[in-house]
């Protein structure tokens, strides 16, 4: 049987990966800059995942230096050799606007550094200032076109998984796309989430905290509503998977168990999903898809974004809404259309945290 052919959603051609600096490259750097990012990776409270994004960016950038610009020292940098180094990596490899600004931020965190602390004992940093202050905005562009999966094709998914017998996909999936949980703090929740007590008339219950996205080693700390529809998944893996693990989403080759890695979801998503549904899908569409899934079912934007997303500001929940609103631009030269809203219909938060809808 011919393997589907897989839409890509690609807006243009994807970016060409930068080569990772090897620590034979690395020494031909010079070795001022090469002391100086080391001492700041140091000192910074980094995730380790975060320090291995913030140690491969500056290598790279040390590595552009030594190679296009003649290993000059760090504190001889100018704005327009800033810029030719973002027109490189916006021009020649064809990054993303988000990747560009990530790697603006990281070099620009690294000068602030020197700024602040080097420069008082360093008389080459005197008078060195923050190259990247000051340059023009990064252009917004998009690589791929962000698709939702809808409540019908994630039911769709999980119905070919489970004639699969696919117990791991279809738990991790529904936690994906219910939950809206980021792939890194799903593999965070443990088994004892089944144990819970239940609250009568509650239809969610609540998650051990997890480390969630942040700058600092500790994370963002998160509590997640884990909808009740989401147990039994989790409990049908647990069940045949056939051996005990405090975690749930976990795998196990050559009698090894492990946490599920990052390289696991995507593989998933990759081979398994997007052939499903014969298009391209990432890890990173679920927490799209779910906020978006409970804003077109009547849940109001400022209880999604405390609640689901843990978004601190509601205007970041809107850029994950992915909804079309095609019936309301329908009605806009509809003269004889009105804009009413039936508020018998809006959900509210209940007494006991759920969403339910008014009674009148």
């Amino acid at each position: 049987m011919s393997k589907k052919e897989v839409k890509k959603n690609t807006l243009r051609e994807p970016a060409k990966k930068l080569d990772d600096v090897t620590d034979e490259m690395w020494t031909k750097v010079n070795s001022e800059y090469r002391e100086l990012a080391e001492e700041f990776l140091t000192v910074q409270d980094l995730s380790p995942a975060s320090k291995k994004q913030y140690t491969s960016v500056l290598r790279q950038f040390g590595w552009y230096m030594y190679n296009s610009m003649n290993n000059k020292q760090f504190y001889e940098i100018s704005k327009r050799d800033f810029i030719r180094y973002l027109s490189y990596i916006r021009d020649k490899r064809m990054m993303s606007s988000s990747a560009i600004g990530m790697r603006k931020s990281v070099v620009s965190s690294l000068c602030n550094y020197i700024e602040n602390v080097v420069a008082e004992d360093d008389k080459n940093y005197k008078l060195f200032r923050n190259f990247t202050r000051g340059l023009p905005p990064i252009p917004r562009n998009r690589v791929y076109e962000k698709v939702k999966v809808t409540k019908d094709e994630f039911d769709m998914m999980m119905s070919v998984l489970e004639g699969d017998k696919n117990w791991l996909g279809m738990a991790w999936l529904a936690t994906a796309f219910l939950v809206g949980a980021r792939r890194a703090e799903i593999v965070q929740f443990k088994t004892e989430i089944l144990d819970y007590p239940l609250i009568d008339g509650q239809n969610y219950v609540m998650s051990h905290v997890v480390r969630g996205k942040g700058a600092s080693f500790d994370g963002k700390k998160l509590e997640y509503m884990i909808p009740l529809e989401v147990l039994p998944y989790w409990k049908k893996w647990i069940d045949e998977r056939g051996y005990e693990s405090e975690y749930v989403f976990t795998t196990k080759y050559d009698h090894e168990i492990k946490a599920m890695s990052s390289a696991w979801a995507n593989d998933f998503c990759t081979n398994i999903l997007s052939d499903i549904l014969e298009r391209r899908i990432n890890v990173h569409i679920f927490k799209n898809s779910c906020i978006t899934y409970l804003l077109e079912s009547g849940v109001p934007m400022h209880l999604v974004s405390k609640y689901v997303a843990h978004h601190n500001d509601i205007s970041t929940t809107q850029i994950y809404d992915l909804r079309d609103f095609e019936e309301e631009k329908n009605k806009i030269f509809d003269v004889n259309a009105t804009f009413t809203k039936d508020e018998s219909q809006e959900p509210e938060t209940t007494s006991n945290g759920s969403f339910g809808k008014k009674r009148r």
